[in-house]
Formats: C-alpha cells, sequence, structure tokens
C-alpha cells in the first residue's frame, strides 16, 4: 500500500506520517517511509511517503503507483497528480492557504477537483479543518485525517488510539483522540 500525505508546514504532516508508520508495524507490516519538507515553517509544501506491505524495499512512492493521496491543503493534492492512477483514492481536506499570486489579486484561487477527477474518481473532500476547530483543537488536523485514513485501512481501531496514546503527550491525548474519533464519522 502506498500513501502519500501532503500538505504545508505547520499543519502536522510529519507526525501524521509518523503515526501511520507506527500503526501499520504495530499491525504486523514492513513499513518505509521518506518525507521533503523544504521551507515548510514558512507555509511551504511539506510531503511524506508511506509504503507498507509484507516486504517494503524502497520509501519512494513511484508515479502513477500511490493508492491513497491524502491533501491537508487543496491545492497541494494538485502537485502530486503523476503519482495517481484510475483506482487511487483522494482524500482531500477543505483547506485554502493562497498562493502570493491569489493573496495579490493576480490570480483566482484554481479548481483542482476537475484535474484529479481527470484521473481517478475517487475523490472525498472532507472538512477536517473545521471538525478539528469544532473539538477545540484547530492545529489537531492532522489527526483528524489520521480518522478519516484509518476508515480505508484494515486496521482495529483499538491500534490507532493505543499508538496515538503513545505517540502524543499526555496533557492532549484526550483532545486528539476526540480528533481521531471525529475523523472516523466525516
Amino acid at each position: 500500500m502506498n500513501v502519500l500525505m501532503t500538505g504545508v508546514g505547520g499543519q502536522g504532516i510529519i507526525l501524521a506520517s509518523d503515526i501511520l508508520s507506527e500503526v501499520m508495524m504495530r499491525a504486523g507490516m514492513d513499513v518505509k517511509k521518506s518525507e521533503i519538507h523544504g521551507m515548510a515553517q514558512r507555509g511551504g509544501s511539506v510531503m511524506s511517503h508511506v509504503r507498507f506491505s509484507k516486504k517494503v524495499f524502497s520509501p519512494i512512492v513511484p508515479y502513477g503507483e500511490c493508492d491513497i493521496l491524502i491533501s491537508f491543503e487543496e491545492l497541494e493534492s494538485a502537485r502530486y497528480l503523476p503519482y495517481l492512477n484510475r483506482d487511487s483514492k483522494v482524500i482531500i481536506n477543505k483547506f485554502r492557504l493562497s498562493p502570493p499570486s491569489v493573496t495579490a489579486g493576480k490570480d483566482a484561487y484554481p479548481d483542482v477537483l476537475p484535474l484529479i477527477k481527470e484521473i481517478t474518481k475517487n475523490v472525498a473532500v472532507v472538512e477536517g479543518s473545521a471538525a478539528a476547530r469544532e473539538i477545540g483543537n484547530p492545529r489537531g488536523v492532522n489527526i483528524v485525517l489520521m480518522g478519516v485514513l484509518s476508515r480505508y485501512l484494515d486496521v482495529p481501531e483499538n491500534v490507532w488510539i493505543d499508538t496515538l496514546n503513545d505517540m502524543v503527550a499526555e496533557k492532549i491525548r484526550k483532545i486528539n483522540i476526540d480528533g481521531f474519533m471525529k475523523g472516523r464519522s466525516l
């Protein structure tokens, strides 16, 4: 299984991919992970590859072989079109961070859905950021999206919860578990 996570700096993509990797290792899979986060602290693009199976030889998802793309920001999903195929599942968080040309009024924010749907019809747009704000943890969109992702992977819920309990600080465990469960319900 090949999962790509993408978004912008500050959205918790690296932690989310660490959690997914740990969950899949606890589920008995061989896991490889790689990440790119240039200029991430300034809202730059962040991407993480997570691959798992009985045996994985490379951490990099080949073009055209992404099974699930999770985009934490709408426009970022367009960067990874070459990784998709007609069976790819795309989960897009309904959140827009305008690039400078849009902020300056020179361009409109692009509609990426038609581009993605030319490749795959398996697209779900979720209100992950809104759900995170609703439970009082706007920075917890990454955990909400892990809840969404968990619906597509054959791993018992308790493995996810145990992993979250082990990987997040005690003072924020409850709100992260709430976010994960909220994501499972979206």
